[in-house]
């Protein structure tokens, strides 16, 4: 027992239920043990009862948990804005980290983060699962060793409609500062739809525990919800090496369209359509294919790479450095322009069973966001009827005043 690695899981709401089920059902892994979880609100989760059952102690807040044990790895599946602060205290008393994405709402805390983790020499995974799948990693190692040549351009295109429900599941949903005034940047970019953004950046890295780096980027913000934050964006960002990113992401459409990317380099095309495939698949110009397989399969692998990186003092493959140029860009999009609400006599509306909206919707936009992505345009360059100019940002500028 006293050679188990100790984990400790901070959040079992929401996302932190699957932890939960992972860390406790995982039957091929005897070296660890659950000792302990930390969550405010921990007697509303869905899986309290088999942590009861089970005693393993319930704890309020991580310096509470920190006053009378020690863990060697923290799993962080807490709300946003606590990312940071919890990575940090993690750090300080000696645990090895896994947070979730994003990494946090700010550049300026996530360079706070990078010098906790730096000063603890602890390893610090954050969890974009795609990151830490084989297919992704496969890819990434091919890409480093030239064999698609120079990257020419990348695009990525999500339209992922989001009802009522998911804007009021919580109460920081689609918001950009909280109650107390922390910042939040609550997205369709920094959260949902963040897992698709980061990868053109993270597969473009130099190193496997590196990404590109923004230069440039111009965007388009808008908002058909009730939300303080936007639902739609489409941005073409510019990276370190004049490497061309267009991204498209939705939550305020009727039609659903997964995860569609097309990375053109020199010697060939990687390509992925989840609505077709759940396989990426390259395509090089004299012929050959590769393909790279589901990056969605084993969405936990990350614990158990993180839990080996605790125990071995490992480099995580996705670590804070690779997850900062996605903060980075979020952070340059929302400073960019201001959002623009889509005009009135577009907006639409599902109902529930009852007769109750349940859901808005923008007529036109799924179909002008696919135009975009064919085309390797902005919505203002097609030419849409509400759409408006983007706004610039140069990363250089982003001193961390206004933000």
């Amino acid at each position: 027992m006293d050679n188990l690695i100790s984990v400790l899981l901070v959040g079992i709401g929401g996302y932190g239920q699957y932890y939960v089920r992972e860390l406790l059902g995982n039957s091929e892994r005897d070296d660890y043990q659950l000792s302990g979880v930390v969550d405010p609100y921990a007697d509303v989760s869905p899986v309290i009862k088999g942590i009861r059952e089970r005693e393993i102690p319930v704890y309020k807040s991580l310096e509470g948990f920190f006053q009378d044990n020690n863990a060697d790895y923290v799993c962080i599946a807490s709300p946003i804005q606590f990312h940071a602060r919890q990575t940090i205290t993690a750090l300080e008393n000696g645990a090895a980290v896994l947070c979730e994405k994003p990494l946090t709402p700010t550049v300026q805390e996530g360079r706070e983060m990078l010098k906790a983790r730096e000063g603890a020499g602890r390893p610090v995974g954050i969890g974009y699962q795609w990151s830490f799948s084989s297919a992704i990693q496969t890819l990434k190692k091919d890409i480093i060793k030239g064999i698609f040549g120079k990257p020419l351009r990348l695009k990525t295109v999500v339209i992922w409609p989001r009802d009522y429900a998911y804007y009021n599941r919580n109460s920081w949903a689609g918001r950009i500062k909280d109650s107390s005034g922390k910042w939040i940047m609550d997205s369709v970019a920094s959260n949902a739809t963040a897992h698709y953004l980061h990868n053109m950046f993270y597969v473009l890295g130099r190193k496997i525990e590196e990404s590109a780096r923004p230069l440039s980027l111009e965007a388009e913000l808008y908002r058909a919800n009730n939300i303080e934050n936007y639902d739609t964006v489409a941005s073409r960002i510019y990276t370190e090496d004049n490497v061309e990113l267009l991204y498209l992401a939705t939550h305020a459409s009727r039609q659903k369209v997964e995860p569609v990317f097309s990375y053109e380099f020199e010697e060939g095309t990687v390509y992925f359509d989840q609505n077709k495939d759940q396989r990426i698949i390259a395509s090089f110009k004299d012929g050959r294919e590769k393909i790279y397989g589901d990056p969605f399969a084993k969405p936990f692998k990350k614990i158990w790479i993180m839990l080996d990186a605790a125990k071995e003092q490992k480099t995580a493959p996705c670590g804070i450095k690779a997850a900062l140029s996605h903060v980075m860009v979020v952070n340059g999009i929302q400073e960019s322009t201001e959002i623009a609400d889509f005009p009135a006599a577009l907006i639409r509306f599902l109902k529930d069973e009852q007769g109750n909206d349940r859901a808005v919707y923008v007529k036109g936009l799924s179909e002008t966001l696919l135009k975009a992505y064919n085309e390797w345009k902005l919505p203002y360059e097609l030419g849409a009827d509400w759409a408006e100019k983007a706004g610039k940002f140069e990363f250089d500028n982003l001193t961390g005043e206004k933000l």
